[in-house]
């Protein structure tokens, strides 16, 4: 719903003369403003379209094009070779008075003709340019003359003064690797998890898929990329994401966490009011593309990916510093932040964005309320917004039959509210109460205003932050619309989370705003002594609008049934989230390793540990390196990583035996992931090829196997992407604990980290977020969405004498998942990972020297403010 809040000051007034219309000045000024604002809206967008199509060059480049050949014709110079006396012949004669006029116009035209083959020529270059990606493939520290000079020649052709959207034309195409090279990898992937008999059964079908259907499928996708912007994306995003029809809870939205230690005010009104206005901010400069384009990847940072696990960088020392700045990565998923929900179908879902939105959508206590977030001056002061929240706070009105669970039909699996036992129950909504639907798929998004209060705890800070992490992934299962692209929520005592929809972009897009949000609410809108937004409050506001939903009877089942399962589904989710404080980033580069290989090897261990056997575990990679470029699968479980934790394991293997293995796995899992980044991984080939092959009606009995298997461990690194925006020197609490997904199989795990702060001392923390679903949980849904491979055969045993662990192998380990089980296997195994090194040695005896009721002590007292 778009109209406005204000009644205008058109009346009718009816005299003997029949209906005559009064205009007042305001409605003139009101129509005049409203105008205006539409018109520099338009000439901003087009201006800025403008200026994005012509970068790296700038309009000022033609008009010195042009002086400069309007300076050789003055001194009798051609430097168009006739062709401005060709165009000057094609011109209309105007008469003698004129023909210098059609000399200039003659001249602009060839300046102009010359300008864009210029232009283009550029864009071709700088695509040309950044399809070199030899830079990944650079030792440690360590820079080539080719990529010396790929450098020198980037920063030529890049251009200053870049907006969001100025490189989308320059980006190169993501190539479709070779398919027997992505066979191959996927046999290597695979064989640490599978019994010999069936690894030669799956080794038989991959040699019966390259003889059979391997060429004719790899040509249709070389079709496709020539003739597409990304050759899997869109396949991606519609079979992966809109397809799926399972509940979005938990299986496809992600959370991320509020500062860990620091809650700016307890009043939430204003918490809410300043982090509205933070959003719009950020939409605001997201409109005008005055967000900088992220060019290089984040020093250290890996982002966020898809379906649960998230995507990384690695970390390459001096020539990552040289990059960063230099190598842009796609911008394409920032255009659906906001104004964006999805909605549900009978097969399959769609995407509705709107150009514009002037309110958001509003929940509390099962009601619901429009928000207009601007007036006829422009957006909302943060004081007036709160002013708007704590009306809301403060109105008594009590929630209509049914209307409190409502928004569990947006937890349902896709297929129930528009069909099933009880009809078409959203239709029926949207013919029933299409305007107050209107209003909350039509906002800029969804903010909930949770009653009870989230957010570590002294008195209990571990139960404290476990469910923070459970409230902001699934909530109360009707408290959330997560058809939204993301919702706000704001907690009674002022803490905040997101929920974020999965399918319209990655993490490292919602994470770069959600950055910008805290930073700016807190740090530059800032708060009163007493808690409240700076400024006044605007009492003459209308109030916010209550939405009314005239719900038909037939939807009340569908509602009574979604809310049933989605408290089922949050009951069988299990959320853990710790901080370890033993040692941090610091330790890691010290040890002159990349910290995300140093986690993965952890974890691969610490998993070994949990469950007695390996697993193919799933690890993100951005591919915004390419053009509509969206993630890549690290299959991080190598053969490598499992003969490391075997000797891990072995009490008669000595430490440097381990720490020789150690670095031959982690070498492994850096060249896995300089593949995936550079378009060369395994698992979004292997999807494009069974997507080619459903479309052909063509069996493929191997692409079918691989496609029917699943992750048991899901991990990803949380990004700090724009570290200049907090101090974590001077401000060290105000830092954020991250987010986490639920895993993408019914029987495992999904593990998310984050380095909170820089690496200097122990207050850098990696927190894990190990969301965990039991086996016996949705029976009647099927699998989610995960792409990639099962073992399908027994599990490779373990012939081991014992752990080095603390803890004694056979009373941890369990064919069952525990979140917290798993969390001290992980801390357990980062100790002992650390300690094959000098330095770890020393913080292992000091954190194993403390009795199991001092070590819990010690995680118990975090200081909360």
């Amino acid at each position: 719903m778009a109209e406005a809040h204000q009644a205008v000051g058109f009346r009718p007034a009816l005299t003997s003369d029949g209906a005559e219309a009064d205009l007042s000045a305001s409605v003139l000024q009101e129509i005049y403003l409203s105008g205006l604002r539409s018109w520099k809206r338009h000439l901003s967008r087009f201006w800025n379209d403008f200026l994005t199509g012509v970068f790296p060059a700038s309009p000022l480049s033609w008009l010195f094009l042009f002086s400069a050949i309007q300076l050789a014709w003055f001194l009798q110079l051609d430097p168009s070779l006739g062709l401005t006396e060709k165009i000057k012949e094609l011109l209309p004669d105007w008469g003698g008075q004129h023909h210098r006029l059609r000399g200039v116009l003659a001249a602009a035209l060839f300046a102009s003709c010359l300008w864009g083959a210029l232009i283009f020529t550029l864009h071709v270059a700088l695509r040309l340019l950044l399809s070199y990606h030899g830079w990944l493939l650079e030792p440690h520290g360590a820079m080539s003359s080719p990529t010396k000079t790929w450098l020198a020649l980037v920063r030529i052709f890049s251009g200053r003064h870049p907006m969001l959207f100025s490189y989308q034309r320059s980006l190169p195409r993501q190539p479709v690797p070779s398919v027997q090279d992505t066979v191959r990898k996927y046999l290597e992937s695979v064989r640490p998890v599978l019994s010999d008999e069936d690894f030669d059964g799956t080794a038989g079908l991959a040699q019966e898929f390259l003889r059979l259907q391997a060429s004719l499928l790899q040509w249709y996708l070389q079709l496709k990329s020539w003739w597409a912007s990304n050759y899997v994306s869109d396949w991606w995003e519609e079979f992966v994401y809109l397809r799926s029809r399972n509940s979005l809870m938990v299986n496809s939205n992600y959370y991320m966490m509020d500062f860990l230690y620091v809650t700016p005010t307890p009043v939430q009104a204003a918490r809410a009011g300043n982090a509205v206005h933070a959003l719009l901010l950020y939409r605001h400069r997201l409109n005008r593309q005055e967000i900088l384009p992220v060019r290089g990847p984040p020093r250290g940072q890996r982002p966020w990916g898809c379906v649960g696990p998230w995507g990384q960088f690695p970390s390459q020392g001096l020539l990552q510093t040289l990059l960063m700045g230099m190598r842009p990565l796609c911008s394409a998923q920032y255009e659906k932040i906001f104004n964006t929900t999805r909605v549900p179908g009978v097969r399959k879902d769609h995407l509705r964005h709107l150009r514009d939105s002037r309110h958001v959508a509003v929940f509390h206590r099962g009601r619901f309320f429009r928000v207009g977030t601007h007036s006829p001056s422009g957006l909302l002061s943060p004081r007036a917004l709160e002013q708007q929240f704590q009306r809301i706070l403060d109105d008594p009105s009590p929630a209509c039959p049914h209307e409190e669970h409502l928004a569990a039909l947006t937890a349902a699996p896709r297929h129930v509210p528009r069909q099933g036992p009880v009809g078409a129950g959203a239709g029926a909504l949207k013919s029933r109460a299409g305007e107050a639907l209107e209003a909350v798929e039509g906002a800029a998004f969804f903010v909930s205003l949770d009653s009870e209060p989230a957010g570590l705890t002294r008195e209990d800070p571990a139960a404290s932050l476990d469910a923070y992490a459970h409230a902001l992934l699934a909530g109360r299962g009707h408290d959330r619309w997560y058809d939204k692209s993301f919702t706000l929520i704001v907690f009674s005592n002022g803490k905040l989370g997101l929920s974020v929809e999965h399918s319209w972009a990655d993490c490292p897009v919602s994470g770069h705003m959600w950055e910008f949000t805290l930073a700016t609410e807190c740090f530059q809108l800032g708060y009163s002594v007493d808690g409240h937004c700076k400024g006044r409050p605007e009492p003459a506001l209308p109030r916010p609008q209550r939405l009314h939903w005239d719900l038909p009877d037939k939807i009340h089942l569908s509602i009574s049934l979604a809310l049933r399962g989605a408290k089922t589904l949050s009951g069988d989710t299990d959320c853990h989230v710790f901080p370890f404080s033993h040692f941090g980033k610091s330790f890691i580069k010290r040890c002159h390793l990349s910290s995300d290989s140093f986690i993965q090897m952890a974890l691969q261990l610490a998993h070994f540990r949990d469950r007695g056997h390996f697993c193919l575990t799933y690890e993100s990679a951005m591919t915004r390196l390419f053009l509509e470029g969206r993630t890549e699968t690290v299959r991080s479980c190598t053969r490598e990583a499992c003969n490391f934790v075997r000797a891990m394991e072995d009490r008669e293997t000595t430490d440097s035996q381990c720490l020789s293995l150690f670095r031959l796995a982690v070498d492994k899992h850096q060249a896995l992931l300089k593949a995936a980044m550079s378009g060369q991984g395994v698992d979004r080939h292997l999807f494009a090829l069974h997507i080619v092959s459903q479309l052909l009606h063509l069996q493929a009995p191997f692409l079918d196997q691989v496609h029917s298997e699943q992750w048991q461990l899901a991990t990803s690194q949380i990004p700090v992407q724009q570290t200049h925006l907090f101090d974590v020197h001077n401000y060290p609490d105000y830092v954020s604990s991250g987010g986490g997904f639920g895993p993408v199989d019914d029987h495992g795990y999904g593990v998310s980290y984050i380095f909170m702060g820089m690496t200097r001392s122990p207050s850098t923390f990696p927190a894990k977020n190990q969301a965990q679903k039991r086996p016996d949980s949705r029976p009647d849904l099927p699998p989610s969405p995960g792409f990639g491979p099962q073992p399908s055969g027994p599990q490779t045993p373990a012939p081991l004498q014992g752990p080095r662990s603390r803890l004694p192998l056979d009373a941890t380990r369990s064919s069952f998942q525990d979140s917290h089980r798993l969390g001290q296997h992980i801390e357990d195994a980062l100790l002992d990972v650390a300690s094959l090194f000098q330095e770890g040695q020393r913080l292992k005896r000091g954190c194993r020297g403390l009795g199991e009721e001092e070590a819990g002590n010690r995680r118990g007292s975090l200081p909360c403010h």
